[in-house]
């Protein structure tokens, strides 16, 4: 498939963007992240998208290989390849090993999970699955994390799963294509 919007260059991402683009590529370790060659030709809302994508992850409350577990999760349930490749190698320096991966797409009835790590993927399953969390997977979740974390774990998973609706419908092809 071809991408709907093709990823942007200077003249369409403007100057700022286009030094965000190089730099977000970079830490991504790629030469081009098409996810914000392409975002960011929207501009202020590209800037103020990261802005808030940024407080959840990397700059969240929640420890960076917990947040690579839900949006690892969230790429998985979603069938989102981009998704998934920038975050295994992302996940991959938080300490996600093959071994941790292969039970994130197994999901939370893997062996092998603690049973803070189980309630936080079989969160991630509900949101996804019903948009929704029930009260037996709320009542495991709040029994590790306190009411700010919990209202971040909501917000991540919605906004990695919003983030994959949108790769998935632009079609922005995965890095290196």
């Amino acid at each position: 498939m071809q991408p709907r919007i093709s990823p942007g260059r200077l003249r369409e991402l403007g100057p700022i963007n286009w030094v965000v683009w190089q730099i977000l590529s970079r830490a991504a370790g790629t030469d081009d992240a098409h996810l914000f060659s392409t975002l960011g030709r929207t501009k202020g809302l590209f800037r103020g998208w990261l802005h808030f994508s940024g407080r959840l992850m990397p700059g969240g409350r929640l420890p960076r290989h917990e947040s690579e577990l839900v949006i690892l999760r969230v790429a998985q349930l979603r069938d989102c390849a981009y998704e998934m490749d920038h975050h295994i190698r992302l996940g991959r320096r938080a300490g996600v090993t093959p071994e941790i991966l292969d039970r994130v797409r197994t999901g939370p009835a893997a062996d092998g999970w603690s049973g803070k790590h189980r309630a936080l993927l079989t969160a991630v399953d509900k949101l996804v699955e019903t948009r929704d969390i029930d009260d037996a997977t709320w009542s495991a979740l709040a029994e590790h994390y306190d009411e700010r974390s919990l209202i971040e774990i909501v917000l991540l998973i919605n906004q990695y799963e919003g983030l994959a609706a949108t790769i998935t419908a632009l079609r922005i092809q995965r890095d290196g294509v």
